[in-house]
């Protein structure tokens, strides 16, 4: 029977270097925002390299929701599913995927803005897509009846092996030292926005240092993270700890 891990994050959340680190182990396969496709199709938000990402992609939301729901690629035992919560803009929704494990990955705020901003990339509070994320942790939580894994990404930072050791045992299933190192440069499963997003993990062997001090932020890019807060602090309080 396979395992579906789906990992619930917003973007420039260590939501690379987690696909990475599951990519690492023989036993799994990995997808990489299987529904990005989709979501610019939809919205038509003006993201770097849209017309590119929509060429490449399935883009119908019901034909991704059954793939992701089908057998694994390589017919692997595990398989990981990065996924953005504020892609989700169509008819697809986390209860459509039953038969799988969410977790749920966050970062404060302000770190994932200031990420933005080295960019230079205009963000609103929904790009950050905390409060669907929290939305989807309560349906989940509600469905099981109890917290589905939280992992805030500071945290991973500060011990990768007890928390990543953690996180495998809420998912049930066994814990990987592989988890902590991979091959640098581009996956072959990264999406094609890889080569606008992801230099930092692709020049990487594994996990970096434990962030520092919060960075100041402009003012447009605050009131971003002013609107996150709430939803972020909730998220926060069911984190796994070192």
């Amino acid at each position: 029977m396979t395992i579906r891990i789906a990992m619930w994050s917003g973007p420039r959340n260590l939501s690379t270097a987690m696909m990475r680190s599951f990519s690492s182990r023989r036993d799994t396969f990995v997808s990489d925002e299987p529904f990005y496709g989709a979501y610019l199709k939809t919205t038509h938000d003006p993201q770097p390299m849209a017309d590119a990402i929509i060429a490449d992609m399935d883009c119908d939301w019901n034909s991704v929701k059954v793939a992701q729901n089908g057998p694994t690629p390589g017919g692997r035992p595990i398989w990981y599913q990065k996924h953005m919560p504020h892609h989700m803009e169509g008819p697809v929704a986390i209860l459509d995927f039953p038969n799988t494990r969410h977790a749920f990955l966050i970062r404060d705020p302000i770190r994932v803005a200031a990420s933005y901003a080295n960019k230079r990339t205009a963000i609103r509070p929904d790009h950050l897509g905390i409060t669907r994320q929290r939305h989807y942790f309560e349906m989940e939580a509600d469905r099981l009846g109890q917290v589905p894994p939280v992992v805030d990404s500071a945290i991973i930072l500060s011990d990768p092996k007890k928390i990543l050791t953690k996180l495998c045992s809420a998912l049930g299933i066994d814990w990987d030292p592989a988890m902590l190192s991979w091959e640098k440069g581009q996956h072959a499963q990264d999406g094609i926005w890889g080569s606008h997003w992801y230099d930092a993990v692709s020049g990487s062997t594994g996990f970096g240092k434990a962030p520092g001090a919060l960075p100041k932020l402009d003012e447009a890019f605050q009131k971003t993270v002013d609107a996150c807060r709430d939803d972020y602090e909730f998220m926060r309080k069911h984190a796994i700890e070192a």
